[in-house]
């Protein structure tokens, strides 16, 4: 290719200006993007995202910690419920969610969480978790709210509807749906397919163009079946993959169990600069936890309420409940155990100034531990992480296009431009489109939060009807549209007589 290049450039100076014009513009547009990048995710989302989770907090009565029992139950409920046909369940929907939060990251990122901001950037992870456990309760049960009924059957909503149909913002409502489509489910979908053809490629040798046709095949199987079948498939995948790592980690703990009260001790202590000839700078663990905290959990972002307005719930604040445990189940359970596994890994000082991190360093620690059979083990997790979140990213994308355009051949055109770059991430490195993928979510996220912030009253107010309901001694409340400030955008739920007079 650069023969071929330096030959048309001596028979046509004209040619090697041109190629050297765009590729000086697409450095360029790099640059810019990545600048804006950095400003919104170092401070704008930050400010924003830690800011609204307090916030919520306060108003929602600390509702994602004193209401922690209420959030197992539920999820146990909608574990044990038959859905009723063409719907979705509560755990059904909690399932979508936690397949598109739980991927690679909570592995490969939380080993470079770690190595680039100490220990003491766990513990700034499960803050930023608690705190985001409020904003993730906030949007899904707007959410669920605001949902309108499918033509066959069940639901669908997110963000797109409540700023259409609360805020009567079309504009705002449409760039969100957009934006959200093509973010995850084009870019965001063709990373993790390069995630899962870079692994088999490494483990087994296996040819990315095989690889990418295979997942493209699965894929197309998947999510042509539409929402329904989605949320049965992930509702068997998330259970399998989440439950064989988590009890990897505990193993690998409990063997280790004499150094557990150290590691913590010593993550604690890193957090708060109390010992930095352990770990970074007090400064850099913060910034490094929260950041890796952010990304992973996803709690106003947008994407969560998507997958929380399709469940048949009897009131808005259970899929708020389930959803806010989604968090902690993100980053307390799962982001804790790939931090445990670095933490306890042998001689962790040596490898990682030998450069060794990611899901690499994750493999080593499990090898020395566990024997070399892990590095086949944390291919096949890799690869359901990734195919889970390939699903559930298409999830929200047909939500979203189901906003954008109500024709069916829209909807088929969107199915194949996924399974489409689904095998074009297999086969290509994509750096510069999931540079562009950051900034999209940024706008994205920002869209959200500034809706959320106008509408949360709403979200309060249904929870004030909903624990007075639990108080009076119902065990499975129901909601009445009426507990709310105004209805204005609420078409999913039962209306009564004298509101239909009224209309």
């Amino acid at each position: 290719m650069s023969f071929r290049l330096d030959f048309l450039c001596l028979i046509n100076p004209f040619f090697s200006d041109s190629v050297l014009l765009r590729k000086l513009s697409v450095d360029l547009l790099n640059n810019i993007v990545s600048e804006l990048n950095g400003f919104l995710w170092s401070y704008v989302l930050i400010v924003m995202l830690i800011g609204l989770g307090l916030w919520f907090t306060v108003r929602a009565k600390f509702v994602q910690i004193l209401c922690l029992p209420e959030m197992f139950r539920l999820v146990g409920e909608g574990a044990g419920a038959t859905p009723r046909e063409g719907h979705i369940s509560t755990f059904q929907a909690f399932c979508v969610s936690t397949a598109s939060r739980v991927g690679v990251g909570n592995i490969a990122g939380i080993a470079i969480a770690v190595v680039a901001g100490g220990p003491g950037a766990v513990f700034w992870m499960w803050v930023i978790a608690t705190i985001g456990a409020a904003t993730g309760f906030v949007e899904s049960t707007l959410g669920q709210i605001y949902k309108v009924p499918r033509e066959n059957g069940g639901f669908q909503g997110g963000p797109a509807y409540y700023i259409k149909n609360a805020l009567k913002s079309p504009f705002f409502a449409g760039l969100f749906a957009v934006l959200i489509s093509v973010t995850y489910g084009l870019i965001f979908n063709s990373v993790q397919a390069n995630t899962i053809s870079a692994s088999m490629d490494t483990s087994f040798g296996m040819d990315p163009y095989v690889t990418g046709a295979l997942i493209s095949g699965f894929t197309a199987l998947v999510i042509f079946g539409g929402l329904v079948r989605i949320s049965k498939v992930v509702a068997m995948l998330v259970p399998f993959m989440a439950g064989a790592y988590l009890l990897v980690a505990i193993v690998v703990t409990i063997m280790n169990i004499d150094l557990v009260p150290q590691v913590l001790a010593t993550i604690v202590k890193c957090a708060f600069g109390f010992e930095p000839a352990m770990g970074a700078a007090v400064g850099i663990a913060m910034m490094t936890g929260i950041k890796r905290g952010l990304f992973s959990n996803e709690a106003g972002m947008g994407a969560v309420p998507n997958a929380a307005a399709t469940a048949d719930a009897t009131h808005p604040v259970k899929q708020g409940l389930v959803q806010s445990l989604g968090v902690y189940f993100d980053t307390l359970l799962v982001c804790t155990a790939s931090a445990m596994l670095v933490l306890l890994t042998p001689g962790l000082d040596g490898l990682i100034e030998n450069k060794v991190t990611g899901i690499a360093l994750i493999q080593e620690g499990l090898s020395m531990q566990l024997g070399s059979w892990t590095h086949l083990f944390i291919t096949i997790v890799v690869l359901f992480f990734a195919f889970s979140s390939i699903i559930g990213n298409y999830f929200y994308g047909e939500i979203n296009m189901n906003f954008i355009s109500r024709r069916k051949e829209a909807l088929w055109i969107f199915r194949a431009l996924v399974v489409v770059m689904v095998y074009v991430g297999s086969v290509l490195s994509l750096d510069f489109v999931w540079n562009l993928a950051d900034l999209f979510m940024a706008l994205m996220a920002v869209t959200n939060l500034v809706a959320i912030a106008l509408l949360g009253r709403f979200a309060f107010a249904a929870l004030d009807d909903y624990l007075a309901q639990k108080k009076a001694g119902i065990v499975n409340p129901e909601f009445d549209p009426r507990v709310l400030p105004n209805r204005v955008g609420v078409v999913s739920w039962p209306r009564h007589k004298e509101e239909e007079l009224e209309q």
